[in-house]
């Protein structure tokens, strides 16, 4: 991975720990909350995407329209599942359950299916993935050891979705060399339309939501973008299965603000298994 890949891929890192961190001081129906936030989005990113798009000599094709339709639909699963994860499980489970299960299972599907060989690092870094998501997922060891379910199964669930974008996303911006910027645009555009039927049905609960969590859907609005769009930027030129785990050094930073904003419990335990995983991760970029 280049030097310059890599500066865009850990900046897009903390980014995304960043808005993670805000997203659980939602107070309202977080179904709305995702709405809001993309709609947001919508209202500062497309206008730039739509006048970087008028640039290119092709601003409009089938594969763009198709792709980011697709982006939208992988995109809300994975919001609503985080969000869902959030409001029943502690962040500094959910969190890096979801962020490392997400790289290990892009990098099993490129190999299987986009013929990526990343070499025989990725194999042992893949062991050290899941034995830190298991140490993260549990509350302690012995007797009083247990299995913390909720954070573990929206963890996965999120996880999968992560590994579903990831890929389609980066055929997109590498294969049929969509743009990034306009490409992420569209997308949350068509996330804000596809959800604002379901909104309209809960518009009893949008004022209030408005008015509690206006603040972290505007963090969210802005920092989300510019993660997403930096990893999009770093997969033109590297191999997914490089990016994808390279951007999860944000679950350090995510479990130790968890810890220290929440007050989540077992920080040494959990900060151990996110050392795993990032050293898995590193494995997984080395191969």
């Amino acid at each position: 991975m280049s030097h310059q890949a890599l500066a865009l891929v850990l900046v897009a890192a903390l980014c995304h720990a960043l808005w993670n961190i805000a997203a659980k001081y939602v107070d309202g129906d977080r179904f709305v909350f995702v709405w809001l936030y993309e709609a947001l989005s919508t209202v500062l990113w497309l206008p730039v995407g739509v006048v970087l798009l008028l640039r290119t000599d092709r601003p409009w094709s089938w594969a763009l329209l198709i792709a980011s339709v697709g982006s939208a639909v992988l995109h809300i699963a994975y919001n609503l599942l985080l969000q869902t994860g959030y409001d029943r499980a502690p962040l500094g489970v959910v969190y890096p359950v979801a962020r490392g299960t997400g790289p290990l299972l892009s990098m099993l599907v490129a190999i299987a299916l986009l013929g990526e060989r990343p070499g025989w690092h990725p194999a042992l870094g893949g062991l050290a993935v899941v034995i830190g998501v298991a140490v993260v997922a549990t509350r302690g060891f012995g007797r009083a050891g247990t299995l913390s379910r909720p954070g573990l199964t929206y963890g996965l669930a999120t996880g999968a979705t992560i590994a579903a974008y990831t890929l389609w996303d980066g055929h997109a911006v590498d294969e049929l060399a969509l743009l990034p910027l306009p490409y992420f645009a569209l997308t949350v555009l068509w996330q804000t339309v596809l959800m604002t039927p379901e909104v309209v049905r809960r518009r009893q609960r949008v004022a209030a939501t408005v008015r509690g969590s206006w603040r972290p859907a505007a963090v969210t609005a802005v920092l989300s973008p510019v993660a997403y769009v930096l990893v999009l930027e770093a997969m033109r030129t590297t191999p997914v299965s490089l990016v994808a785990p390279a951007r999860e050094s944000s679950i350090i930073v995510g479990s130790l603000l968890a810890w220290w904003l929440f007050k989540e419990p077992g920080p040494v335990r959990r900060l151990t298994g996110c050392v795993v995983v990032i050293a898995g991760i590193t494995l997984i970029a080395w191969g």
